[in-house]
């Protein structure tokens, strides 16, 4: 069996569009491959030079060849460049280190392409509804980037449907098609709203404004783009760049600014605060102190207290203070509490459940998966609460009749013992996350839209490294048809192994 062909990565593609910059000209077109290339190697980015291919005898209509008054014609028509040269301005690409790409316009277009060997084609805005051509485009297997110009989304829906169908391997740009682009009509805000309509697809940015603006540029990578794509040329004594063309100096400031802003985004997780951030942080925070003298044995209120800063390495923050702090030994007035001289009363099997209810919140928001208002959540804790963030789940029932519906959240590292029903078979969908199972001693791992059959009798145990939540589908439910392979889970007692509040039970714990 051969291996699946791989999906070309699309991410942190330079995209620098040659277009007719070169003004029919091979050695001004050579110019400005070799200076893209300078520029794409010192900055150490993926640098892509696109060219716009069209079969002029064929594109054109015969009766515009001569003095036709579409604009596009004539220039169409002075920048012509036979095969010949653009073998030789494909070479150069890639002895700049650049990857190749073109735009075809038409289907001879997408021939050449392949007889050059191009790496990437191009759909553009204006051909992003030519089926003849998206038709031939898909037959030539190669990677696509199509930009979103004037579209609506059920038609960008369409292309991606179109493209998957075919399994074309493509990116989305999001480009507005006016030269160049005034602020009120970038519309970056369409860059997030593509990321969520197709989170599985590379979003980028054709982009038309000013070349000396960076700012645009910026908040795209901060919206999610992921390409970049911008005209590029080289201005001489008798070329003349339009209005949203950059020259290579230009190129690198928008380079560097796209880059700065990926930097001053960071990754797309949490991560721990730096060990600085902590300390300048706690060197702000207000410690506990004694507002008067305290005997041992005194169980404090806030009116024993008071919060100020700096506090004393070690104390209590005003945080960690609760009503009913015990003193442990005598305390002076102004003293610092700290965990030598009070204990502090602390419910940790509650803290466990609403530190998870906490991290399940957050999941379900991500997934933007709506809960009910009258829901009924279960936490299933076979070792005890304070386990339960490593072994359990939480089951919010949603449906018990003859069929029944219910939706299982593991945050992540949490796992659930194997066990068998004898009434029930259900079958399990991923809403989110990557869930683990082991099923009849088989290992299977689920993605989300997944959906894997558990039948009556099969043992089955299931765990997420990422967090995970998934929809249980079955008959029936019995409260008593869940037999564990650790028999001492099945001899505890049900409420033992079970708390059930209404919605989040946030006063029933």
């Amino acid at each position: 069996m051969q291996n699946a062909r791989p999906r070309f990565d699309f991410n942190d593609l330079f995209i620098f569009d040659l277009a007719n910059n070169h003004q029919g000209r091979v050695d001004h077109g050579l110019r400005v491959i070799r200076e893209m290339g300078q520029v794409a190697h010192a900055n150490g980015i993926r640098g892509v030079m696109k060219f716009q291919f069209r079969e002029l005898d064929t594109f054109i209509h015969p009766a515009h060849r001569k003095g036709s008054k579409n604009k596009h014609v004539p220039r169409f028509l002075s920048t012509r460049l036979t095969k010949a040269d653009y073998v030789k301005m494909t070479a150069a690409v890639k002895e700049a280190g650049l990857i190749a790409m073109s735009t075809p316009f038409d289907e001879a277009s997408v021939d050449l392409i392949l007889e050059l060997g191009i790496e990437i084609i191009k759909v553009a805005s204006c051909s992003a509804t030519d089926w003849p051509l998206l038709e031939k485009i898909a037959e030539a297997s190669r990677p696509v980037v199509f930009s979103t110009g004037g579209l609506t989304l059920k038609q960008i829906d369409d292309i991606v449907s179109f493209l998957d169908h075919r399994r074309v391997s493509s990116a989305i740009e999001h480009c507005v098609s006016i030269y160049p682009t005034p602020d009120a009509q970038a519309q970056l805000n369409m860059i997030e709203i593509l990321r969520r309509r197709y989170p599985d697809r590379t979003i980028g940015y054709s982009t038309h404004e000013d070349p000396d603006d960076t700012a645009p540029v910026m908040v795209a990578i901060a919206k999610g783009a992921r390409i970049l794509e911008r005209h590029v040329g080289i201005e001489t004594a008798d070329i003349k760049l339009n209005a949203y063309s950059s020259t290579p100096a230009q190129a690198d400031k928008w380079i560097k600014a796209a880059l700065k802003a990926k930097t001053l985004c960071g990754p797309l997780e949490r991560l721990p605060a730096p060990a600085e951030e902590i300390a300048s942080l706690n060197s702000l925070k207000r410690g506990v102190f004694a507002k008067h003298n305290v005997k041992e044995g005194v169980a404090l209120t806030k009116e024993d207290v008071y919060f100020a800063m700096p506090p004393e390495d070690g104390q209590l923050s005003s945080g960690e203070f609760r009503e009913g702090t015990t003193a442990t030994a005598d305390i002076k007035k102004d003293a610092a509490l700290t965990p030598e001289n009070v204990a502090t009363p602390h419910d940790k099997d509650r803290q466990v459940l609403f530190t998870a209810i906490h991290t399940m919140k957050g999941m379900l928001n991500e997934a933007r998966v709506a809960l009910p208002t009258d829901f009924r959540a279960e936490f299933s804790h076979h070792y005890g609460i304070a386990k339960f963030a490593q072994v359990g789940a939480t089951i919010i029932d949603c449906i018990n009749r003859s069929y029944c519906k219910k939706l299982v959240i593991q945050i992540p590292g949490q796992h659930h013992p194997s066990h068998h029903h004898r009434k029930k078979e259900e079958s399990f969908q991923v809403l989110y996350g990557v869930l683990e199972m082991e099923v009849d001693g088989r290992r299977r791992t689920l993605y989300p839209g997944d959906i894997l059959l558990v039948q009556q009798g099969v043992w089955h145990e299931f765990w997420s490294d990422t967090g995970v939540i998934f929809e249980e589908v079955s008959t029936t439910h019995f409260n008593d048809d869940s037999f564990y392979e650790d028999k001492t889970i099945n001899s505890m007692a049900r409420s033992a192994r079970k708390t059930v509040v209404n919605h989040w039970g946030q006063f029933q714990l």
